[in-house]
């Protein structure tokens, strides 16, 4: 089964490289990375082509569900996993991913455990740094399908989900961008269409935490959020908040 790693950036070279190479560590399952980078103008593409890595480079920032599309779109996996620029994974995080999503035919996307998220996806794992953090993943990411827990939401920062699911309901929706809700959004589109979704508990990743959001103006940042929450509200008459 091959995974298609679809990373977005926007200004991030420095952990786009250590995501990247976390990637490389600490995968052993067939993967390809596509990163989309939002005219960064940070040597990301000199970066990408040093390092063979399929990239797409977008002439203005896009945000966040556009560049996830044009990488959906060029995807050649079994399995698709948006991911932001400021993760780092660990020891088996693809594969705990995979078992998880491949486990029920109707499990239609996944997601891991992280220090920086909201909602039921919050890991209470401490650690000091990123050396501590690897240790630590060493024992708490290993397989184990008791950890794993069915949702109704889940966040898109490590977004999993099967080729089937993309092929049945499409690309994320544009009128989120350039973020926020647009992970809900494809969330709720899944469960409308029959598919479940679940936390891989056994799985942690590290997330850095909104860093390309704050490339933003301090006001954006605040905006954004109850902007895309009222998109959503009107599109499907549900409150989203509901499902956290």
């Amino acid at each position: 089964m091959l995974t298609s790693i679809i990373i977005p950036t926007y200004k991030g070279l420095h952990l786009l490289q250590d995501c990247v190479q976390s990637i490389r560590q600490f995968t052993e399952e067939p993967y390809e990375i596509i990163v989309v980078d939002n005219a960064s103008g940070d040597g990301t593409l000199e970066y990408c082509v040093q390092q063979g890595i399929d990239f797409v480079s977008l002439p203005s920032n896009r945000g966040f569900p556009v560049a996830c599309n044009y990488g959906m779109k060029l995807a050649r996996g079994d399995c698709v996993l948006l991911l932001n620029n400021d993760i780092v994974v660990s020891h088996h995080w693809l594969a705990n991913l995979l078992n998880c999503l491949t486990s029920q035919p109707d499990r239609g996307i996944v997601g891991p455990m992280t220090n920086y998220v909201s909602g039921k996806q919050q890991s209470d794992l401490q650690y000091e740094d990123l050396s501590q953090f690897h240790h630590l993943t060493e024992t708490v990411n290993r397989p184990d399908p008791a950890k794993w827990q069915e949702v109704e939401r889940l966040v898109g920062f490590c977004f999993a989900f099967k080729r089937e699911l993309m092929d049945r309901i499409g690309w994320l929706d544009e009128r989120f961008s350039p973020g926020h809700y647009e992970d809900d959004d494809y969330c709720y589109r899944a469960r409308q269409a029959g598919y479940k979704l679940a936390i891989a508990g056994d799985t942690h990743v590290h997330h850095h935490g909104s860093a390309s959001f704050k490339q933003h103006a301090p006001e954006q940042l605040l905006q954004l959020p109850e902007t895309n929450y009222y998109k959503f509200m009107e599109k499907w008459g549900v409150d989203p908040r509901q499902f956290i």
